[in-house]
C-alpha cells in the first residue's frame, strides 16, 4: 500500500481504495520511513489515532515522499528503489520516566505548543539509555534537554514496526 501509494502520485493516477482486510479499519497513529540505499529519505506520521490503518499509511507514504522538508521531493526512479518502514502505534499513555523502556517504548514529550516524537526504535538503533532517549525527544520538541524533568508530560507507545526487509514488533 505504501509503494503504490508513492507511485500512484508520481504516476497521477487513482489509488484503489478497496481495505484488504477489516484489521486495516482501525483507527491508529502510523509513521512511514522512507530509506534509499540503506538513507532515510523522508519519514512522516501521526502520533494519535485519526485515520484508518489502510488511509494512514497511504497518506504518511505519500508525506514521507513529498512533504518531508528535510528532503528533495522523491522521484520516480528513486520511488522504485525505496524500502519502506512502517510503525503502526497504540495510543499515547502517560508515563513515568522510570517506567520506560528503551527498545519497547517510543516517547511523545509535550510542554505548551512544543512536541517531540520518537519512534520505539530509534533508541535502540542508537544505543542510548533511557536518559539519553528522553533528553533527544525533549531537543526534537525544541524544548530544553531536561523539560522531562520539569513538567513536560511524558507518553509512551508501542509500535509494530514492519516492511521492506524487516518484520519486527517494538
Amino acid at each position: 500500500m505504501a509503494h503504490d501509494s508513492i507511485l500512484s502520485a508520481l504516476e497521477k493516477r487513482e489509488l484503489p481504495l478497496e481495505l484488504p482486510t477489516p484489521h486495516l479499519a482501525e483507527l491508529r497513529g502510523a509513521f512511514t520511513s522512507l530509506y534509499l540505499r540503506g538513507e532515510l529519505r523522508g519519514c512522516v506520521g501521526y502520533a494519535l489515532p485519526k485515520e484508518s490503518v489502510w488511509r494512514a499509511v497511504a497518506e504518511t507514504a505519500r508525506a514521507a515522499a513529498f512533504e518531508d522538508t528535510r528532503f528533495y521531493p522523491v522521484t520516480l526512479p528513486e520511488a522504485q528503489a525505496l524500502e519502506i518502514e512502517l510503525s503502526i502505534l497504540s495510543p499515547p499513555q502517560s508515563i513515568s520516566a522510570d517506567a520506560i523502556e528503551v527498545g519497547r517504548h517510543g516517547l511523545l514529550i509535550t510542554m505548551g505548543a512544543h512536541r517531540g516524537l520518537l519512534l520505539p526504535q530509534v533508541p535502540a538503533e542508537h544505543r542510548w539509555d533511557r536518559v539519553t532517549f528522553l533528553e533527544h525527544t525533549c531537543r526534537k520538541a525544541g524544548l530544553p534537554l531536561d523539560a522531562w524533568k520539569n513538567g513536560a508530560k511524558i507518553e509512551a507507545f508501542t509500535a509494530e514496526v514492519f516492511g521492506d526487509g524487516n518484520d519486527r514488533a517494538s
